[in-house]
């Protein structure tokens, strides 16, 4: 939650919403006004990205107290309050939009992660969250699918390799691509698309197969074929009504992209009173 790119991205939100400054409360709201401000849970839901209140608050000038009911990761029910904030009425009420904006967001994903983690239960099966996220919000909406109790995939490019239908084409098959990344000592993981490209992959010694848009019967005796010899994720897909069937074809993760790019906010209400 401290990292460069999340500050970054808070003080965007909060610039892009107030601006040369909040019209409304700098003529309704004096100076010296100070107020009690909470957050509420207006729906069942797994919390992610209260901590950010913090920092929203700070860069606005800061709060005489911040208390958090709730962390990421826990689930609370409607009616819920997850947050108090004493400060001045002004910072309180101009960083509304913005605080419940990012709260609402990330618990959304945290939710739907939390749906599928338990779809899966008592299998050997892990959920994989992707990189079908929002632009510049990659690094919250996955700190959201973990607080979910999903396992964070490659956060970008730069951090794994994963060798997909185009970069085979590209390189000139299986073979060649594999052999292209031996050097590299990072995670390796390569989607094969045919029973021969899966014979192919396993031959050069490839120790991470992804498996595409196989239905569950078919994954289970690709995954049979492959006895061991490599991990296997399955994609495409992947929905809540399927994942179980999924999961227990054999597979050691499945990955889903609904989880961040198809996540509904879930709905908080802010209200203050003067004291």
């Amino acid at each position: 939650m401290n990292h460069a790119d999340t500050r970054a991205l808070v003080a965007l939100a909060l610039q892009e919403d107030i601006g040369s400054g909040d019209l409304t409360t700098a003529a309704c709201v004096g100076p010296d006004r100070e107020a009690i401000g909470r957050y509420y849970a207006r729906q069942d839901c797994v919390v992610a990205g209260v901590e950010l209140l913090e920092y929203i608050y700070d860069l606005r000038g800061g709060v005489k107290h911040l208390h958090l009911f709730a962390t990421s990761g826990k689930q609370v029910v409607d009616g819920q309050m997850i947050a108090e904030i004493r400060g001045s009425a002004r910072t309180l009420l101009e960083c509304e939009r913005v605080s419940l904006n990012f709260i609402q967001r990330l618990s959304g994903v945290a939710t739907i992660a939390r749906k599928y983690a338990d779809a899966v239960a008592h299998t050997k099966c892990r959920v994989l969250d992707t990189r079908k996220t929002t632009p510049g919000m990659r690094r919250l909406e996955k700190f959201a699918a973990h607080s979910g109790g999903v396992v964070n995939h490659r956060m970008g490019l730069y951090d794994a390799v994963l060798i997909k239908n185009n970069h085979i084409t590209a390189a000139g098959g299986v073979t060649a691509a594999l052999d292209r990344v031996r050097h590299l000592t990072c995670h390796i993981e390569i989607e094969v698309r045919t029973l021969a490209e899966l014979d192919e992959a396993l031959s050069c010694g490839a120790k991470h197969l992804l498996l595409d848009n196989l239905t569950p019967s078919e994954a289970a005796a690709w995954i049979r074929r492959i006895d061991g010899r490599a991990s296997t994720e399955l994609s495409g897909n992947i929905t809540l009504e399927t994942i179980r069937a999924y999961a227990e074809s054999g597979a050691d993760f499945v990955s889903s992209g609904a989880i961040t790019h198809s996540a509904p906010s879930v709905d908080f209400n802010f209200r203050i009173e003067l004291y």
